[in-house]
């Protein structure tokens, strides 16, 4: 009897790996085309890694890696021995996080008003306004802001019968950095919220259309709702890069003047590790930014189970 009841326990067991192993080979072609991407991300986001331990050695390219001598933290307590450490932490950061602060709510705004257009071509046409900045390389993009900025002829200062050289102010780069970021990318952004748009079944806005609801009142009970879940893990995603700052952009628009709030991580570590040739004390510098991202994405990761949990419409 007992050996009757061991073999009905384990029969379960067996018939879910039968039948997993069946879903398998009944879907071998999708598994075949997973193993691509699954190769490509091994390649070149998890061998890389190995790299990482040159932060704690004095790396000799002469000597390779393994070749160079452990010297262990000396990177890590030169980078916060020196005098702009501070400066850099901070600009990174503030910057990072105003620029989420007023760049995340914008293309949820956008997707909740373009959604409400009701001609077709109106809609597209503005769509296609907004994602256009998107297609511009970040090159134009700052060369365009020199030229509107520039105290000899630009059009800000013609517009406002002055000649101020905006770029040389501190003051003014994270706010130029911000607004120009949100004109690029905001319209690319609302892709995703207007694809979890597109999926509300029509009927919901019938029936509150007939029992007279507002546009804002079918925005707070229909459209947000359906949007909060989308919000929350766009909002992890965007505070995982947190600290990760466009090295391209801010070195473009940075100069003597504006280092001040211009001086961030990512344009130290590339001073460093490519015009000085420092490998090892920039891979400790970029180690130092990932594991502050880390530890900023298990946050807000945690933050945003909170809140959306608590989150009541009424």
């Amino acid at each position: 009897m007992s050996s009757a009841k061991g073999k009905t326990a384990g029969a379960p067991a067996v018939s879910n790996k039968r039948s997993a192993s069946a879903r398998i080979l009944e879907n071998w072609q999708l598994y075949l085309m997973l193993l691509i991407p699954l190769a490509l991300t091994v390649i070149y986001k998890y061998i890389p890694m190995y790299g990482i331990q040159i932060a704690f050695r004095d790396y000799k390219a002469s000597r390779g890696i393994l070749g160079s001598e452990w010297i262990g933290m000396k990177w890590f307590v030169r980078f916060f021995s020196s005098p702009n450490c501070l400066r850099m932490i901070k600009n990174t950061f503030l910057l990072s996080l105003f620029s989420l602060l007023w760049s995340f709510p914008v293309p949820i705004i956008l997707a909740l008003l373009l959604n409400q257009l009701r001609f077709k071509k109106l809609k597209t046409g503005v769509q296609t306004i907004l994602y256009a900045p998107h297609f511009i390389s970040t090159m134009v993009v700052c060369g365009m802001l020199r030229i509107f900025l520039s105290p000899s002829g630009g059009l800000i200062n013609l517009i406002a019968g002055t000649n101020i050289d905006f770029l040389s102010e501190a003051s003014a780069f994270r706010t130029i950095y911000i607004a120009s970021g949100i004109w690029q990318d905001a319209g690319w952004g609302i892709i995703v919220y207007m694809a979890t748009l597109a999926g509300i079944d029509a009927s919901h806005y019938e029936a509150a259309r007939i029992d007279g609801a507002s546009m804002f009142q079918r925005i707070r009970y229909i459209d947000f709702p359906e949007l909060l879940p989308t919000i929350v893990l766009m909002l992890i995603m965007a505070a995982g890069g947190l600290m990760n700052i466009g090295f391209e952009k801010v070195w473009l628009l940075q100069t003597d003047l504006n280092k001040a709030t211009s001086d961030v991580i990512a344009v130290y570590v590339y001073q460093q590790g490519i015009e000085n040739a420092k490998y090892s004390y920039a891979t400790a510098v970029g180690l130092f930014n990932t594991v502050v991202n880390i530890i900023l994405l298990l946050i807000v990761n945690r933050l945003s189970k909170k809140i959306s949990e608590d989150v009541s419409f009424v």
